[in-house]
């Protein structure tokens, strides 16, 4: 079954965003490739019970197992050793992305306390977005009684586009709730 953004993207917003930058091929249009979880654990990477916890975690919030992430190098001041567990993390791409975004617009990012939008500086040279969510709790998937120590998750969204501008305009379209009003 074909999700529902995805849907909307091929059928709506494709041409929206085609005619808007007067394009001549579809395929110019901005396209979202792939989304990226990112949970850093730090000190707690040591420990393989936290480990087992945060994997769980954000398998149900992904819907995929993850990937334990190693330290490349020593670093004394961060008390860090070489291939030691640095986090964990998940790349979501194809039908899975384009359910992850749905939930994290409508459900994850309405459940912030005293959410006010998100930021327009979240946007790199290369036109992606990253953005933090400082508890990993929003997601209705996480069962909050279970969980030991709220954590912090980073979500990049990798976009195939010129210009950041372009990708603030497919984001809006997916009706990502960013603050313009605050950041001018």
């Amino acid at each position: 079954m074909i999700p529902r953004l995805k849907e909307l993207f091929i059928k709506e917003i494709k041409p929206q965003l085609k005619t808007k930058f007067g394009y001549k091929n579809e395929y110019m249009v901005p396209e979202i490739k792939k989304i990226i979880l990112n949970m850093g654990l730090g000190l707690d990477g040591n420990d393989n019970k936290i480990i087992k916890v945060c994997e769980e975690d954000l398998s149900k919030i992904a819907g995929q197992k993850p990937v334990i992430t190693k330290f490349k190098k020593s670093i004394s001041n961060f008390k860090t050793r070489k291939n030691t567990n640095a986090g964990i993390k998940v790349t979501l791409r194809k039908n899975k992305m384009y359910e992850f975004i749905d939930r994290l617009v409508n459900i994850a990012l309405p459940r912030i306390k005293d959410f006010r939008g998100l930021s327009l500086k979240g946007f790199d040279n290369f036109g992606n977005y990253t953005l933090g969510v400082k508890e990993h709790i929003i997601f209705p998937e996480v069962n909050f009684e279970k969980v030991d120590k709220i954590r912090g998750l980073d979500i990049t969204i990798v976009i195939d586009s010129k210009n950041s501008d372009q990708s603030l305009e497919l984001l809006k379209s997916f009706n990502f709730p960013f603050n313009i009003k605050r950041e001018q």
